[in-house]
Parts: structure tokens; sequence; C-alpha cells
């Protein structure tokens, strides 16, 4: 049994070292060596050009015909910004196109960790300062050259021009930009913020001032650059790029290094979803009414990428107006709130393969929050609860281990002895296992059971913004980020380390040093960790020595650290 542990400890050793060298690769702006990644390694994005941001203009091949999204005019255009606050938003508006070009999120720090104790400054999501690209457009596409997101436009709604603030004692506000005439044309948008609320409704007016009836299409896009969330580390990698939504495809992810290659993968048609550009934490996403036919894309214009939606085609008579309505989402991945706007916007919060078990896990996870009132204590009490749901599962791997361990001088002694003759030791073995009755494989395979539970907890841990800034205790003050005096690590690390010296060592004393030196290799990776996710390790490592002594001591077998000679 000793000899299967190890080999499986040894495998999984071996294939961490793997991904560890993979994702060091990836770091390092270097093609992952042995899994290469469709996510592309850092890159600088373009400074937005002087007339302000928007798709630059696109060749031949990088507009899909499909789209039908116009290519925006390459002459500059004068325009004005318009800053709008609410109690969540600090967002910025183009008088070009009405586009939304910045959004500041207010309950939410660009700052982590111990910086957040110095100073505050709202995240900035959406934006076009700093090199950075990251901004939702609207237009019509049709004949005769209607407005789209690069036609200058005017605040007409609020009048004047002092600041615009959602006042106190107000729930809602309203932002209206218009366009001149052009292709016959009259382009109006309205934008409805509300109080406590990420999501903003969109109307877009068209009104034929022509004499000739008009089909227009409405088109919103999300465009951004290709850099990646900034709260990463070589260790682990969240999802950052364009997702679609249908209910006949489900979720579907498209990484940048596939748009760059044309495999795009999507459900273009569907009478339902949405189209979002997804990132560590947060998201931003394009929807319109269920039952409007709509056409989804993917694209990329020189550096940039974008995500969007048309809609059906319409038909405008002379001096009559047509209404589209839809909304834009931009804000947290808060999995209640998203549900609560769209089927499937809850999916933008990527748990992976493991969505089945990880969806319940963070519903206790949720609950368990609101009777503690604190994240990490919430962490602590979750992981005592999945230990003691697989109580009798772990209890039957540890009484077969001890079993193991009772009967181990014997199989070592029985090594020495028939060492010349392996199959003479190995029927002896058998033997001796079957008058213990001792199954081999009794310890392992309860704990691969539960291994798929730890994995979908981790997830759950890695991709709730609700961790961002959580405190735990005294020096822990965001559960997202790694300790900043490694204390957890270094205590993770001891808690790997007693685990190993509770097991048998292999009679080889080469073998017995290298996997005392596994745990310490192994936990290099926490000391990049965030802290909710150590944290979480060293609950389930104390509860796991706890359970294996009491369970040895009731069976009668000693407890005692078996430490190799590293002379």
């Amino acid at each position: 049994m000793s000899d299967i542990r190890r080999s499986i400890l040894w495998v999984i050793f071996g294939f961490s070292m793997i991904l560890l060298w993979d994702r060091w690769q990836i770091h390092n702006g270097q093609p992952a060596t042995f899994f290469p990644s469709s996510t592309p390694p850092k890159a600088t994005a373009p400074a937005p050009a002087a007339s302000g941001t928007g798709v630059p203009t696109p060749t031949a091949a990088a507009t899909p015909a499909a789209s039908g999204v116009p290519a925006p005019a390459a002459a500059p255009v004068v325009r004005q910004r318009h800053t709008v606050r609410t109690d969540v938003f600090e967002l910025t508006f183009d008088s070009e196109g009405g586009s939304l070009v910045g959004a500041r999120l207010l309950k939410h720090a660009a700052e982590t960790g111990k910086a957040l104790q110095k100073t505050f400054t709202p995240l900035e999501l959406l934006t076009t300062e700093g090199g950075r690209t990251y901004v939702a457009q609207t237009g019509l596409i049709g004949q005769g050259g209607l407005p789209t997101h690069k036609t200058p436009m005017r605040l007409v709604e609020p009048a004047g021009t002092g600041p615009i603030a959602l006042a106190d004692g107000q729930d809602r506000l309203v932002l209206r930009f218009e366009s001149e005439p052009q292709g016959g044309v009259v382009l109006s948008k309205t934008y409805t913020l509300r109080r406590h609320s990420y999501l903003i409704d969109v109307q877009h007016e068209v009104r034929n001032v022509g004499d000739a009836p008009v089909q227009a299409r409405v088109y919103q896009q999300l465009v951004r650059d290709g850099l990646k969330a900034g709260s990463e580390t070589p260790f682990y990698s969240t999802f950052t790029g364009p997702a679609v939504y249908s209910e006949a495809a489900k979720y579907q992810k498209v990484e940048f290094a596939n748009i760059d290659k044309g495999k795009i993968d999507i459900q273009r048609q569907a009478p339902d979803g949405y189209v979002a550009m997804v990132q560590h934490y947060f998201t931003s996403a394009w929807l319109m009414p269920a039952g409007v036919e709509r056409e989804n894309f993917v694209r990329k214009v020189d550096n940039l990428y974008a995500v969007g939606q048309i809609g059906p085609n319409v038909t405008v008579a002379p001096g009559a107006t047509q209404t589209m309505a839809s909304q834009l989402y931009v804000g947290p991945q808060e999995e209640k709130v998203l549900e609560a706007v769209a089927p499937g916007l809850e999916l933008v919060k990527d748990y992976g393969w493991l969505t089945i078990l990880a969806k319940p896990l963070y519903w206790l996870l949720e609950k368990i929050h609101g009777l503690v009132g604190n994240w990490g204590w919430a962490i602590v009490a979750l992981v005592v609860l999945i230990k003691a749901a697989f109580y009798w599962l772990n209890a039957s791997a540890y009484r077969s281990m001890a079993k193991m361990k009772a009967i181990n001088p014997r199989i070592m002694e029985m090594r020495e002895r028939l060492k010349n003759n392996p199959q003479l030791m190995q029927q002896e073995m058998m033997k001796l296992y079957r008058e213990e009755k001792v199954n081999p494989l009794g310890g392992c395979f309860p704990i691969l059971i539960q291994i798929p539970v730890f994995i979908a907890l981790y997830w759950v841990l890695l991709a709730s913004v609700e961790m961002r800034n959580a405190p735990w205790i005294g020096w822990i003050v965001d559960l997202s980020s790694p300790d900043p005096y490694y204390v957890l690590p270094i205590i993770m690390a001891l808690s790997t380390l007693v685990q190993t010296a509770l097991n048998p060592l292999p009679p080889d004393p080469l073998q017995a040093k290298l996997m005392w030196m596994m745990p310490l290799i192994f936990s290099v990776m926490f000391f990049f960790f965030p802290a909710g996710l150590v944290l979480y390790w060293i609950v389930n490592n104390v509860l796991t020595i706890a359970q294996q002594a009491y369970i040895n001591h009731s069976m009668g077998v000693p407890l005692k650290f078996n430490l190799p000679r590293f002379k």
C-alpha cells in the first residue's frame, strides 16, 4: 500500500512540476513547453489615438463580412467627454458615438492587500487611459451611411454644463445623446442609471427624417486590448477575453489567441443570451431582450478585440421612429446579482469543469458568511463541514493506513529477506494482506473520491470577488492577496511536513529524502497563492492530521514521526 501511495504522490508531484514550469514559461512571455496555452502572453496595447478610442480601421481580413459592423472613420473628430456619478459608478461618456469609455467602480478599490490601508482609488474597469483600451460602443448598420459609434453626438439630457450626478433621494438618472441627421436618420441613445445597480438600461431610437423608408440594425459591442487582469501570478491563471452565451450553445469562451488564429467557434444566430468581456472578478456584458433575434460576433481589429451583437433588421418609414431596448452590465462578478440580471450571466464567474460541484459549495460558503460575518471564518467553517461530511469515508482510509503501518515492519523485513526473489516476495506480501485483512488500496480510493470537491472549493475561492480585500484576522487584510508576512504559507509547509512524517518511510534512503523534499518544493507555490486559498489548505491539513491521529490511537497503532537521515 505504501508503494502505491508513494507512486500516486510522485505522479501528482511530477505533474505539478510540469504545470509550474509551463506557467513560469507563459509568465515570462515564452510558449508553454508541455501544454501549449491558448492564453497569449502579456502584450502592450497600443495607446489610443488623439481622436479617442474606438476600433481602429480594420483590414479586410480582420473584419468578418457577416458582422456588418462599420469600420471607423480614419479622420479625427472633435468631441467632448461627460462624467456621470452614481453611488456605485463614475462613468465617462464620449460624445463621439455616445459611447461609454470609462467606468470606475466606487465600491471596489484598485489597490489590494496592505496598499488599501494607505489609500483608496476606485477600480477602473472601462478605460482609455494609460495605454489601455476597454470601451462599450453601439451604432447602426445599413445602407446610406447611418450613425455609428464614430458619429458625433450631443448630450441633450440632462441640459446644462454642470456636474452630472445621482442626487440624494434620486433613484435613477437619465442621459440622452442625439446625433445630427446622417443617411436620413437621427439616432438617439438613452442611458438609464439606477441607485445600487451596475446594470444600465440602454434605449436606441431610430428616427427617419428623410423621404424614403430606411432599414437599419442596431449593433452593440465591447472592445478591449489583450492585457490580462493584474491579479494573476505565474502559478495560477484565470480567463480573460470574450464570451458568448445562448440557451442552445450555453457558455462559450473565446481565447484571445484563438481570435488571432481565426479559430472562433460561437453560436452566431440566437434568439436569446448575451455577449461579455470577462476578466478576473469583473465583467461587462451586452444583453438584448429574450426573443429578439441577434447575430453574435467576435473579431480582432488591429490589436484590439471585440465581441458584440447585431439586432434584427427594422424598417423605419419616413417620419416614423423605431425603438430598440437593451441592457449593459459593468461590474463585479457577484453571483446572486448576475443570476438576477439574466439567465446564464452568472457563468462569467468561471469555475471550469467542476461548476456542478462549485456552485453548491459557493452557496454554502455564502450562507455561512451570513452567519459569521467574516469570509475567513466562513472558509474555516466550510472546510470543517466538508471534512465532517467525509468523516466516515476518511475514517475508512485512515484505518486502512493504520493497518498498513502496523504490518509495515513485517513488510520491511520481508523485503530485506526476499529482495533477491521478487516473485516470492510478492506472493508472501499478498498472503500477509489476506491474513491481516488489509486492502492495499483501501487508503487511496476514499481520498481520491474527495479530490474533485476540494478542487472545486479551490476554484470557488479563486473566482469569488467577495474575497477581494476581505479581511480575516490581524495581518490578513485581503484574502485574495498573498500573505504579506508569509505566516500562512510557512504554517502550510509545516503542516504538510507533519503529514509526511506520520507516514512510514520508504525502504530506499534516497527515496525517503525525496519524499521529504516534495512537500517543501510544493509549498513554494503557496507563497504566491491568495491567503484565502492557503487558509483552506491549512485547515484541511490540520483536520486530516487530527483525524489520522485519532484513528491510529483508537486502533492501538502508536503515532510517531518518521524522519529520514539526511547524512
